[in-house]
C-alpha cells in the first residue's frame, strides 16, 4: 500500500468538504423543505444527492476509504457532459439550467481528478488481489 503525504491526505478531506458542502447548502433545503412532495424523477435525483452529501462527510474521516465516492463523481459528471451536454450544446444549444449543471460538473471534472491519488487508486483498486 502506498503511503500518502500529509498534504494530499488534506487535499482529498477538502474535496469531500467541497462537494457535501455544496450539496447540503444546495440539495438538502429541498428535502427538508420542498415545494410539494412527489415521487418522480426530480426526488430521485434530489435523494441521491442528498445520500452522497451525507457519504462525503464520511470521507473527511476516511478519505481513503471512501475513495470510490470521488470516483463516483468523476465519473457521473463525466457521463452527464458529454453524454447529455455536449451533444445538446453542439444540436441546439443549452437552456439556462443546462448551462449552469455544465459549469457545475466541470468544476467537479477539473477539481476531482487534482484530489484523487491516482497511483494509489490504481494499485488499490486495479493491482490488488482479490479475496
Amino acid at each position: 500500500m502506498l503511503k500518502l503525504s500529509k498534504f494530499r491526505l488534506h487535499l482529498l478531506r477538502a474535496m469531500y468538504l467541497f462537494i457535501s458542502t455544496g450539496l447540503i447548502l444546495t440539495i438538502w433545503p429541498d428535502i427538508i423543505f420542498p415545494d410539494q412532495r412527489l415521487a418522480n424523477q426530480d426526488s430521485v435525483i434530489q435523494a441521491l444527492l442528498g445520500a452522497l452529501a451525507l457519504v462525503s462527510l464520511l470521507g473527511i474521516r476516511y478519505p481513503l476509504k471512501m475513495l470510490p465516492i470521488l470516483i463516483f463523481e468523476l465519473i457521473w459528471k463525466l457521463i452527464w457532459a458529454f453524454g447529455f451536454a455536449l451533444p445538446i450544446w453542439m444540436d441546439t444549444g443549452l437552456d439556462i439550467y443546462a448551462s449552469e449543471t455544465l459549469f457545475a460538473c466541470l468544476i467537479g471534472v477539473v477539481l476531482v481528478p487534482i484530489a484523487i491519488p491516482w497511483r494509489h487508486a490504481h494499485a488499490y483498486y486495479l493491482k490488488a488481489k482479490t479475496t
